[in-house]
């Protein structure tokens, strides 16, 4: 699908880029590492633990080049693209640390610039290599990714699966408003600047809607209608799909050619440049995924989030090229899919919830038609909030997690304030997969046996001598061995 989102004139350019980026790291070899999720999928605190833990000798046993003491440091420097926001690593950081608190989720695209300094483990590399690797880690926001499949797509195919998936049961009566004023509206009408604001503030409020956590639906363009930006109140962001649409050209001056001259002006100016400055120039993906939240919401979120990985892994450039290639086009060769939150759950669960990743993925992937990168799949916690204990009920030995809900956080009637630790019983993932994602029994039969709450970042460990250990994790380690393990072998 990636391959249909650019013209000619378009590939001309990334060829232009990416070999004046080949050019620049000839002498300083660098990686770009795409970080992506919906929103509140911890894209914000993965990266910040993965700089601290490194810059910080964190404990990541399963880094191999961690483990075997051959980096140096590891240290910030300035990122390569002025054009583009700094991530804000030293804030995140103080949130998380100083004041507990999560940092504010991803906003926009960021970049940052880590430069490992390392010692190869083979000889025959020490003596041809400087030992020295720029990550530049680009996060940008998952509902941005999400418009992709919008360039391959007309006004009418938009506002076709729009109406059909905002019809579907999970989404219907949060759609109603939005679907009961577009089945009002005529879209051979002449064009009015009011109807179409209206259509788009109530089909803009449907798609806010369906990220609440009763619904945590993921499947949700355009992504700038819920993180606009500084196109808020433009008109390439006043428009909405329509039903009824005229067979053929639309009549010059009607609502429905004011529609799509907005949907294809959103697509130029907005989704493509976002595509060919940013999407085309990576090199290594981690998606991350909420799946925790869907989970919580049942089966119908589950479908849907599938969905939005299904669209999402669509939208990327798998494969290996060759030295020649290689100069021209940037090829995505590794995929890691993350579900984040694991330390919502005791370590007994965490099998089952890589093993729902896993399904979620591997039928995204055949979906998606998607091949050509190694794709892999982990059940993480980027920063772990929680430790283990076990609790007697009885005769029953429960496993429990132990830490400080979030202040509003509500499990069994029990409104927590955000200070007292307690132990949680959080419940057991299903021992079979497919029942997470069965959508064939009654609504009531699918309610979740489990319920998650959110918890306050940890208090951090100190030393004897007063020093402040990295941040806690799980699974980390492999994430940053499967991203970028290779790169300092």
């Amino acid at each position: 699908m990636a391959s249909s989102l650019t013209t000619f004139a378009d590939e001309a350019r990334i060829a232009l880029d990416t070999l004046s980026g080949r050019a620049a790291g000839l002498f300083s070899p660098t990686l770009r590492l795409g970080v992506t999720g919906l929103s509140r999928a911890g894209k914000t605190v993965f990266i910040s633990a993965l700089v601290h833990n490194l810059i910080h000798g964190g404990r990541l046993p399963l880094f191999e080049a961690q483990k075997s003491g051959r980096i140096a440091r590891a240290f910030l420097e300035e990122q390569p693209d002025d054009a583009v926001p700094r991530f804000q690593y030293e804030d995140h950081v103080a949130a998380l640390v100083n004041d507990r608190t999560w940092p504010d989720s991803t906003r926009a695209i960021s970049e940052l610039r880590l430069t490992i300094e390392y010692e190869s483990a083979s000889g025959w590399n020490r003596l041809f290599s400087a030992g020295k690797l720029s990550l530049d880690i680009v996060d940008y926001p998952g509902e941005w990714l999400l418009d992709l499949p919008l360039l391959g797509k007309s006004f009418a195919d938009f506002s076709r699966e729009a109406v059909e998936l905002a019809a579907l049961p999970v989404r219907s009566d949060l759609s109603q408003a939005w679907r009961e004023l577009a089945s009002a509206i005529d879209p051979n009408a002449d064009a009015d600047e009011m109807t179409a604001r209206r259509l788009a503030e109530s089909f803009a409020a449907y798609l806010r809607a369906c990220k609440f956590d009763e619904r945590a639906l993921s499947t949700l363009p355009p992504g700038r209608f819920l993180m606009p930006g500084d196109l808020e109140g433009s008109p390439a962001l006043t428009f909405a799909p329509l039903m009824k649409l005229s067979e053929g050209r639309p009549r010059s001056g009607s609502l429905q050619a004011m529609m799509e001259r907005r949907f294809e002006a959103y697509k130029t100016h907005v989704v493509k440049p976002f595509f060919r400055e940013h999407i085309t120039r990576l090199d290594r993906q981690i998606v991350l995924i909420d799946a925790m939240q869907a989970l919580n919401a049942g089966p119908a979120a589950m479908a849907d989030l599938e969905r939005a990985v299904t669209e999402i892994l669509s939208c990327f450039r798998p494969g290996r090229g060759n030295f020649v290639t290689d100069l021209f086009s940037r090829r995505i060769d590794r995929i890691l899919v993350a579900a984040t939150k694991a330390d919502q759950l005791h370590h007994e669960s965490h099998d089952r919830l890589q093993a729902i990743v896993r399904r979620l993925a591997d039928r995204a992937v055949a979906r998606a038609n998607f091949s050509g990168a190694d794709v892999d799949v982990v059940a993480m916690a980027a920063v772990r909030s929680t430790r283990e204990g076990t609790v007697k009920q009885g005769r029953e030995t429960l496993p429990v997690i132990i830490g400080a809900p979030l202040k509003g956080e509500r499990i069994d009637g029990e409104t927590f304030d955000g200070k007292t630790e307690t132990a949680i019983f959080p419940g057991d993932l299903p021992e079979k997969v497919d029942a997470v994602f069965d959508l064939s029994g009654k609504p009531e039969d699918n309610e979740p046996s489990i319920r998650f709450v959110r918890f306050r970042p940890p208090k951090l460990e100190r030393t004897a001598e007063g020093v402040t250990l990295s941040l806690p994790h799980i699974r980390l380690d492999r994430a940053l061995q499967f991203l970028i393990g290779d790169h300092l072998a």
